[in-house]
C-alpha cells in the first residue's frame, strides 16, 4: 500500500467514524452563536475607527521582517508589553504570535529533567504539545475540576522536584470556571508553581475584562498566565504574563519565539486599541453579555442533565452520540443559527454537545429564537419517541 492509499484509508476510517474535519465558510446571514468573539470587538465599529486612525499616523512595514530577537522587535513591542503588564496587574509581559505558540513555549521549556507537571484532563491540546516536548516524562492528569484529587497526586509526590500545576480560567468545551482559590490553598500544604491559560477568560471576567486570576484577586499567586488576543479581544496574537526572570528565561529558549518571524506591526496596533477598548467599555460589555446568558440559561426548555452548569459565555447542551450531536447542530444550522457539534474523542464519549457561544452581539430577539428552535427540537424528538414505543 503506498502512501496515498494510506492516507486515504485513514481519512475513509473518520468518514464512518463522523469524524472528519472540513473547512467551512460561515454563511454572513447566520446568527453567530459559534465564534470565541464573545465582546463581538473584532467588528466593532469604536475599535475599527481607533485602529485606522492609529494605523494611519505612520509609515511602516507590512511585515515585522524577522524574529523577535533579529529585526523583528520594536519601541512599539517593548511599550505595548509594558502597557498589558500594567493593565493585567503582573510584573512583566512577553507578547507571541498565537496562544498555540505561548502554551508550546511554556510547557516545552520550563519544566526541567524530573520536575512534574499535573494538568487538568480538560486543558488545551497545546499544553499536550508543549509538555510532550519538554524535557520531563512527568505529566500527570488529574480528574476535571476535582481539588481532591490534586491534592491526592500533590500528596504523592516527593518534596525536592518542582511541580507545576496547569489550568484554565474557562475551559473552552464546559464553559466552567476554574477553582482557582481552592487550588492556591493547597500550596500552604505543598509549594507548586500555578500556570493559567487565560484564554477563554479574557474581556469576560475580572475588572474591565483583566481575567479570572484578576476575578479572585490572586495575581501574586500565580507563577504564569497566558492570555490570548484572538477571542474576546478580537485581534490576534498572545502574551505570556508572569516575572522579568520568566520573560528572560522565555526569550532565550522558546524555540517558537526564537524560531518564527514575529507578528507584524499592525497586528500590534490592533491590540493596543483592542486593550484601549477594556479599558473603555469592557465592564459594558460583559454585563451585556452576563444578561443575554442568564436568559438563555432561564428560558431554555431542555432537561436539566443537558445544559453543563456555565457561568460564562460558552454554553453547552449534551446530546450523547455523535450522529445525534451532529443532527441536532445540522437543525439549528437550518434555522440560521451558527453553532457546531463538538463530538467525541475531543470530549468523552456521551458527553457529546452542541457548543452554544454568547456574545455581546447577540441580541434578545436572537436568544429568543434560539430558545424556541431548541424547544422545537427536542419536543419533536420527544414524539418521535413516544411515537416508536
Amino acid at each position: 500500500m503506498n502512501l496515498e492509499q494510506q492516507i486515504a484509508q485513514k481519512l475513509s476510517r473518520r468518514d464512518a467514524l463522523s469524524l472528519t474535519r472540513r473547512l467551512v465558510v460561515s454563511q454572513k446571514d447566520s446568527v453567530d452563536f459559534s465564534s470565541n468573539d464573545y465582546l463581538g470587538l473584532s467588528h466593532n465599529p469604536k475599535l475599527q475607527d481607533m485602529f485606522k486612525m492609529e494605523i494611519n499616523k505612520q509609515t511602516v512595514t507590512l511585515g515585522a521582517t524577522g524574529s523577535r530577537l533579529l529585526d523583528g522587535n520594536s519601541e512599539l513591542a517593548e511599550r505595548l508589553e509594558r502597557e498589558i503588564a500594567s493593565f493585567h496587574l503582573a510584573e512583566d509581559a512577553l507578547l507571541f504570535n498565537s496562544g498555540y505558540d505561548a502554551n508550546l513555549s511554556i510547557f516545552a521549556t520550563l519544566p526541567q529533567p524530573g520536575d512534574v507537571v499535573i494538568f487538568d484532563e480538560y486543558i488545551h491540546a497545546s499544553v499536550h504539545d508543549g509538555m510532550r516536548a519538554s524535557r520531563t516524562k512527568r505529566r500527570i492528569p488529574f480528574r476535571h475540576n476535582d481539588i481532591q484529587h490534586l491534592e491526592q497526586i500533590l500528596n504523592e509526590i516527593e518534596d525536592k522536584v518542582n511541580v507545576f500545576v496547569a489550568v484554565e480560567g474557562i475551559y473552552s468545551m464546559d464553559g466552567d470556571l476554574v477553582r482557582l482559590r481552592e487550588i492556591v490553598e493547597l500550596k500552604k500544604k505543598r509549594p507548586f508553581y500555578i500556570i493559567v491559560d487565560e484564554a477563554h477568560s479574557t474581556g469576560l471576567f475580572g475588572n474591565q475584562g483583566r481575567g479570572c486570576v484578576n476575578e479572585f484577586g490572586l495575581e501574586k499567586e500565580i507563577f504564569a498566565r497566558l492570555h490570548t488576543f484572538g477571542k474576546a479581544m478580537g485581534v490576534h496574537g498572545a502574551v505570556v504574563l508572569g516575572s522579568t526572570l520568566l520573560k528572560r528565561y522565555l526569550i532565550n529558549y522558546a524555540r517558537p519565539l526564537i524560531y518564527s518571524t514575529f507578528m507584524p506591526h499592525h497586528s500590534l496596533v490592533a491590540i493596543q486599541c483592542s486593550y484601549r477598548m477594556l479599558e473603555e467599555e469592557g465592564e459594558k460589555l460583559q454585563r451585556q453579555v452576563q444578561l443575554l446568558i442568564h436568559r438563555f440559561r432561564k428560558n431554555v426548555k431542555i432537561p436539566q442533565h443537558q445544559l453543563l452548569d456555565s457561568e460564562s459565555s460558552i454554553q453547552g447542551i449534551i446530546v450523547p452520540g455523535n450522529e445525534n450531536c451532529k443532527k441536532f447542530s445540522q437543525f439549528l444550522n437550518s434555522k440560521g443559527f451558527n453553532v457546531k457539534p463538538i463530538r467525541s474523542p475531543t470530549v468523552p464519549a456521551g458527553r457529546e454537545r452542541v457548543r452554544i457561544c454568547i456574545h455581546a452581539h447577540n441580541t434578545k430577539k436572537e436568544i429568543d429564537a434560539l430558545l424556541e428552535a431548541v424547544a422545537n427540537y427536542f419536543g419533536n424528538e420527544l414524539n418521535t419517541m413516544h411515537a416508536k414505543l
